[in-house]
């Protein structure tokens, strides 16, 4: 059976503790100059100010609130979701004497010293040959670190990205190629997204411009993004199994939910693993599938 794979924000807060929605504005973060250092403050008066108004509010209706403020606000709240992150992938390297940040590129081989990232991949490899194809609604790159540029596609097999290889200097000159045959829908951006470029590292997040969709109740994906659902769709329509980890299949992510619906017509077993499942959801959106909900796996090691 060829199965699809949906990855969720319980995948990542499973193998690398990147926060849930609701965790996001712990402020776990250190701004790198005074542009962040306004940003950040920016954004904390703002959630201390909604939090004062809306006791028992949630992470993503704070960013809905936000999304209507002037652009100042919006931008500071969007910096601050992709910087947080992006936060544990972050190194510092001194040029011309002075100290600049860079996101790990896929391939760097620091990456593997990083939490989570060879957790992910112990867990992706041995699935890989079944699978069709990968879906995720998560903005970090885990999964690219995890397959690195030989295990994976956006779609386009051959895909070369903005970018050049990690330090040293000397490896720059090679291009990044994606020469991975397992294609990856990111439905709702990623931090290594620009508007009009894919990068081999979360540079997107570090300069605040990150294409992605803000973490609200309703999202509504742009049209630049339009490619990822085709190719999301493509996966689906080819699969007759769904391997889902940790992704909630709420009900007011309705577009999504529309989405999995029309091209998941084919699935005729889903596994979903979660910690808190609601079975209903589930059989709502694939009615004649065969369903089974199991816990995470434990952490070894």
């Amino acid at each position: 059976m060829r199965w699809a794979m949906l990855l969720g924000a319980g995948f990542s807060k499973w193998a690398a503790d990147l926060p849930l929605a609701s965790e996001l504005f712990d402020f776990a973060i250190e701004p790198f100059g005074p542009r962040d250092r306004k940003k950040l403050r920016t954004v904390m008066d703002a959630k201390e100010s909604w939090d004062a108004r809306h006791p028992n509010g949630h992470a993503e209706e704070f960013v809905g609130w936000a999304m209507d403020q002037p652009a100042g606000l919006r931008e500071a709240v969007m910096w601050y979701i992709a910087h947080r992150l992006t936060i544990p992938f972050v190194h510092h390297e001194a040029h011309a004497g002075r100290t600049r940040r860079h996101v790990l590129g896929i391939n760097d081989p620091r990456k593997w010293c990083r939490p989570g990232v060879t957790r992910a991949r112990e867990w992706l490899a041995p699935r890989l040959p079944t699978l069709t194809g990968v879906i995720t609604t998560n903005y970090d790159l885990l999964v690219e670190y995890a397959l690195g540029t030989r295990g994976f596609n956006y779609g386009c097999l051959g895909e070369v990205l903005s970018g050049r290889g990690h330090y040293p200097v000397s490896q720059w000159r090679n291009p990044v190629v994606l020469e991975g045959a397992i294609p990856l829908s990111k439905v709702h951006g990623s931090i290594s997204w620009e508007a009009g470029q894919r990068h081999s590292d979360g540079r997107g997040a570090i300069h605040g411009k990150a294409l992605i969709v803000a973490p609200v109740h309703e999202k509504t994906p742009p049209a630049s993004l339009a490619g990822e659902w085709a190719l999301a769709g493509r996966i689906l329509a080819e699969s007759r199994g769904l391997l889902v980890f940790g992704f909630a299949f709420n009900p007011y992510d309705e577009a999504f939910g529309q989405h999995l619906r029309h091209f998941g017509g084919g699935i005729e077993r889903v596994t979903w693993i979660d910690r808190a499942p609601h079975r209903e959801r589930v059989q709502a959106l694939f009615p004649g599938a065969q369903i089974e909900v199991v816990g995470p796996p434990e952490h070894v090691g």
